[in-house]
């Protein structure tokens, strides 16, 4: 019970040393973000242009912006109002920058969600199967599998899924989140649903290759450990042997990509979103790209940083949950 308490508030420690190491992390991402967004030729106001537009109309919505203050002054007011909630106004939308990511970063959740699933629902069985019986044709059937599916760039594997899927077999519609025609209750979750499963899938695919190889190296690994030899020794059953020891301990690092994989997915896939036309945090991101919105790229590049940093501390929080063995280092 002692080393278990003081497990606990080691790991907790841990937690709060790597949070502050954050802090430094995020303000130097901030000052990149914002001066590589100051470098991006054009300017927010580009695409409002008409033929009846002045140069002097434009001089005085930029003057109003404060694009003429020094960055410095530019860089500090665009901190201060961003601990206040306040990302500023897209351009292109219209919109709070806040309310705009938080209405796209709600479809690319779901979207994640069903993505992990999905993910690790098709690899785990796979790479179980691959490290169980290495090297009979079921291994060399799965280790084909992720060669092909590896070597397929992730845009002409979306393609390829939306030509066949959608315009060939009608399975799956092609574009958007939810249908226009569906009501609030039931028939809006299976829109949604009917929408999502298409680009879930696909982009699920593609990220089961890495699982895979890993788990059936982890098997491979285990099968050769002492404590599975001890195991076999005292008459312990194959069966046994292999679910309780040696699938057990593969599983650990398994799990621990779990957090991980969540945030990263949160991102957003801009090929998939792109392609599907899905209103996601991916084609917001591209799309702010394309109009110079500064407000929106500014606050996505930094939500995205924030995301990798707390993905790779779930993954340890993870790890140390599943495997009292293990403390964060």
């Amino acid at each position: 019970y002692f080393f278990l308490e003081r497990g606990k508030d080691q790991m907790w420690k841990t937690i709060i040393r790597r949070i502050l190491i954050m802090i430094p992390e995020l303000i130097l991402l901030s000052v990149l973000v914002f001066m590589l967004a100051k470098l991006m030729p054009g300017d927010p106001f580009t695409g409002l242009l008409t033929p009846q537009t002045s140069a002097a109309q434009v001089h005085e919505l930029k003057v109003r912006a404060g694009l003429y203050d020094p960055w410095y002054v530019q860089y500090w007011r665009w901190i201060v109002h961003m601990f206040q909630g306040d990302l500023g106004m897209s351009y292109q939308f219209k919109s709070p920058v806040a309310n705009l990511i938080a209405e796209r970063a709600t479809n690319t959740l779901w979207l994640s969600l069903l993505t992990v699933i999905l993910s690790y629902a098709i690899a785990i069985p796979l790479g179980v199967i691959a490290g169980r019986y290495e090297n009979t044709k079921r291994d060399k059937l799965i280790q084909f599998y992720s060669f092909v599916v590896y070597a397929i760039p992730a845009f002409v594997f979306y393609l390829l899924g939306v030509y066949f899927f959608g315009y060939k077999l009608h399975w799956f519609p092609t574009s958007g989140s939810v249908s226009v025609s569906a009501d609030s209750g039931l028939s809006y979750l299976f829109s949604r649903l009917d929408h999502m499963i298409l680009p879930a899938l696909l982009m699920a695919i593609l990220s089961t290759t890495s699982i895979i190889q890993y788990l059936r190296s982890e098997i491979i690994d285990n099968t050769n450990q002492d404590f599975v030899k001890t195991a076999r020794s005292k008459g312990v059953s194959e069966k046994m042997v292999f679910w309780k020891h040696i699938l057990r301990n593969s599983l650990l690092p398994i799990a621990a990509f779990f957090g991980y994989s969540i945030t990263g997915l949160l991102g957003g896939s801009i090929f998939l979103e792109t392609i599907f036309g899905y209103p996601g945090m991916g084609l917001l991101f591209m799309d702010s790209i394309v109009s110079r919105d500064y407000s929106v790229i500014t606050a996505l590049v930094m939500l995205y940083g924030l995301l990798n940093l707390i993905g790779t501390l779930l993954s340890d929080i993870v790890l140390s949950i599943v495997d009292p063995r293990v403390r964060i280092e």
